[in-house]
């Protein structure tokens, strides 16, 4: 599992956490098609971001260090 707000860093949809928290919290963040508003959720593999008109599935190169 990895953080909300790290796997949208780790997909280069933002660029700081800071930025992450912004868009997480004001509800631009969808997680398997349902507004997240945690930035610390917990997301698994097979997990669909969407966020500004991109939409990534979290998968195992977001575990790779």
């Amino acid at each position: 599992m990895i953080r909300l707000d790290d796997a949208l860093k780790r997909a280069g949809l933002v660029g700081t956490g800071g930025q992450a928290k912004i868009w997480i919290q004001d509800g631009q963040v969808h997680l398997n098609g349902q507004i997240e508003t945690r930035r610390r959720k917990q997301v698994f593999i097979g997990d669909v971001i969407e966020t500004m008109g991109e939409r990534i599935t979290v998968d195992e190169t977001f575990f790779d260090c």
